[in-house]
């Protein structure tokens, strides 16, 4: 899941994004609503998590460009303010959720789970591939009974092969998909986290090299 982080006190900024990245988001951070809408000019996020009082430009107007835009990204909106007349505002302004301050990260942590799952195509809650099963919501995979301590990058990479349904995945997809816009195009961390992935599965091999395609995991 790809999330855009706009917020601007740097600490709380911080704190969300840190959150989110332990739970094998790729997150990406503004701190007014003018760099928002720049970055979302150049990716795609599955979800905004959307600071309503923002400088440069209102959070009420970064919404309503969103909901214009008609991409899909799905918009969770935080405020100070948590009257019902400001979340019924928030609301009409097409944001999916409203938050108000001060807030539990792990409730922010399962909303933005929930409406990223809003915005990606329909999917079982348990990944199953022959002896492989994964739960996004419980955050434990398993092989063959065995259950596989990844790390989070390890853990998105495997969710987003499996999600894949058999489609060989670019390494640039998952680059785009499972990191943020601090990882370097030309780094070899996908290969290496492939690589660390392959040995925890073990064999029989269950991810597979695809020339000039990616990776896949064969349907059973």
């Amino acid at each position: 899941m790809r999330v855009l982080v706009v917020e601007d006190h740097q600490t709380l900024n911080r704190l969300i994004a840190t959150g989110l990245r332990r739970e094998a988001m790729a997150v990406d951070t503004a701190l007014d609503g003018r760099d928002a809408l720049e970055r979302m000019a150049v990716t795609r996020y599955d979800v905004v998590v959307l600071d309503r009082d923002l400088p440069e430009v209102h959070g009420d107007e970064v919404c309503r460009r969103i909901v214009s835009g008609g991409a899909g990204e799905r918009v969770l909106m935080l405020t100070a303010a948590g009257t019902v007349r400001d979340r019924v505002e928030g609301l009409g302004l097409g944001a999916d959720d409203y938050l108000p301050k001060p807030f539990d990260l792990a409730e922010l942590v399962a909303r933005v789970r929930a409406l990223g799952r809003r915005a990606a195509p329909a999917l079982p809650p348990v990944l199953d591939n022959g002896d492989l099963s994964l739960d996004p919501n419980r955050r434990v995979a398993f092989r063959a009974g065995r259950r596989l301590e990844l790390s989070p990058k390890e853990f998105a990479v495997l969710e987003h092969l499996l999600s894949a349904g058999g489609r060989a995945v670019p390494a640039e997809e998952l680059l785009e998909r499972v990191w943020d816009e601090a990882a370097d195009p030309f780094t070899t961390t996908v290969k290496t986290t492939i690589g660390r992935l392959r040995g925890k599965l073990g064999d029989p091999p269950a991810i597979h090299t695809v020339r000039e395609g990616g990776y896949r995991i064969d349907s059973p």
